[in-house]
């Protein structure tokens, strides 16, 4: 069961960072520079971890039908991506990113621009990059899969904490924020996190569209006036 366990674990993390890789080299081709993304200060994008390893549990035992696996990628990645938007905002009180302005989204998590290179991934996943992954995972010796396995999760774990303490105390600043309008408290935001060290200004970056609507910012105020 450990082993198991453990291999499943050396897949996400091939698969988050392959995630990270992926992101890199879009936003280099984009934008012409190097921007440092995901929510983790290591070189992972743990969203594009968990959606492999949902494509290979819950589509990955029936690959006769490849359209079939293209549309249930679809939808296992999209329901990951706009879960996962959603419980950021609650948790962080802010919005990380944003496809209001892009045609067929909903609510501004979602929308068709990703879902179809998501079908496409799912299906690449599937028939070629997992079992390739599942072959240089195997070839490791025993002994030194538990020992590559158990640094890994000791750095990951690290990073988390310290990743979340981050995100914790910008939201701790957003509450201290909630003033005049939504746009001048994104800005003083972004220019405090300027401020702060460079594990902080990577947010920025990593994120260039975060922002906190005005719905959350109303949300907050009345609880805080609650607490009063």
């Amino acid at each position: 069961m450990i082993e198991v366990l453990a291999r499943y674990f050396l897949y996400f993390i091939i698969y988050a960072f392959m995630g990270w890789l992926l992101e890199e080299i879009w936003h280099f081709i984009k934008l012409r520079k190097i921007v440092d993304r995901g929510f983790l200060i290591g070189p992972l994008c743990p969203i594009y971890g968990w959606g492999c390893i949902l494509i290979i549990f819950l589509i990955g035992r029936n690959t006769e039908d490849v359209l079939a696996v293209f549309l249930k990628a679809i939808v296992v990645c999209s329901v990951l991506e706009y879960l996962t938007s959603y419980i950021m905002e609650k948790l962080f009180h802010a919005r990380w990113w944003d496809y209001s302005n892009s045609r067929f989204n909903l609510n501004g998590r979602i929308c068709l621009d990703t879902m179809i290179p998501f079908g496409i991934l799912g299906c690449f996943v599937v028939y070629i990059l997992h079992p390739f992954v599942m072959g240089i995972v195997n070839i490791l010796p025993i002994p030194w899969f538990y020992v590559v396995t158990g640094i890994i999760f000791l750095i990951f774990i690290v990073d988390n904490i310290i990743s979340l303490k981050v995100m914790f105390n910008i939201k701790g600043q957003i509450h201290l924020e909630l003033k005049d309008s939504t746009d001048q408290m994104n800005e003083r935001l972004r220019e405090w996190i300027k401020n702060k060290s460079a594990i902080y200004r990577r947010i920025n970056g990593a994120y260039p569209n975060f922002r906190i609507n005005d719905y959350l910012k109303k949300k907050i105020n009345k609880y805080k006036n609650k607490t009063k």
